[in-house]
């Protein structure tokens, strides 16, 4: 067969690998998303949405591999010198639309948080399952562009891109119970994930504007590299780790000062 072929298997590694990389911002905004839903739907609504998302992936994989130069193709264009300019295509308004949703949705979450007076009845208006499920799915297409378009420079093999495809939609319905259950287990990482979401939103946005060839008071918008992005992870991770255990010295101090046992 010639998906078994010696090329097209190491291809298929290291797509399987991109999409791994490539999915985990994408895994954690299920994870916070589908918390969304009643607690004995919650692994459904994960379960269903990757599912869909995959199916639809190979799809819109389909799609491209046959109408890619439409794809890319300017769709209008913003000319108004030294204030903006820009060139946007179907790409960009869809990685532009992506970045604003999530920037918006992190916000939104920060916000209530803020908002919550007392842990345990939080106001938080309830989402319906069909709409968790929609919305998951249309984010994971919005975050397999880039790896769908990736796959197409690797290979011209559509057997191979769509078996990646299916093993990294597995691999997202294996992590995604475990990720859900370690926030909804240490709440405070819900902040942590959030401020992430927000840092992913800043990166489809710097990426939709460096693809729309965006210009801002004739300053170029450059896309955030993923060099840049984990470093930045990196930093909220170590910041929130180094705070909480400064945070737990600080209350032993506080109890041993006040001949408590912490």
């Amino acid at each position: 067969m010639e998906l078994l072929s010696l090329d097209n298997l190491l291809t298929l590694a290291m797509l399987t690998l991109l999409q791994a990389v490539l999915g985990f911002d994408n895994l954690l905004y299920i994870s916070l998303e589908s918390q969304r839903a009643p607690a004995h739907k919650q692994a459904m609504v994960r379960r269903l949405g990757i599912a869909l998302a995959m199916v639809l992936r190979i799809g819109l994989l389909f799609l491209l591999v046959h109408v890619i130069d439409a794809f890319q193709s300017p769709w209008f264009n913003i000319h108004w010198p030294g204030f903006v300019e820009a060139e946007f295509n179907f790409h960009a308004i869809i990685v532009l639309f992506g970045g604003a949703f999530i920037m918006y949705t992190a916000t939104k979450e920060i916000w209530h948080m803020m908002q919550i007076q007392h842990l345990g009845h939080e106001d938080r208006k309830p989402k319906s399952v069909a709409s968790i499920i929609f919305w998951i799915v249309l984010m994971n297409l919005v975050f397999s562009f880039d790896s769908i378009l990736s796959a197409i420079a690797l290979t011209d093999v559509f057997l191979v891109m769509a078996t990646s495809i299916f093993i990294g939609a597995l691999l997202m319905i294996w992590l995604a119970d475990g990720v859900a259950d370690f926030l909804e287990k240490n709440r405070m990482y819900e902040v942590l994930g959030l401020f992430i979401l927000l840092v992913v939103g800043i990166m489809l946005l710097s990426e939709g504007g460096h693809l729309a060839h965006l210009t801002l008071f004739d300053n170029t918008i450059n896309p955030m590299t993923k060099t840049t992005f984990y470093f930045v992870i990196a930093v909220l991770v170590l910041t929130d780790v180094v705070q909480s255990r400064y945070r737990r010295k600080l209350l032993a101090q506080r109890a041993a000062a006040e001949g408590r046992v912490p």
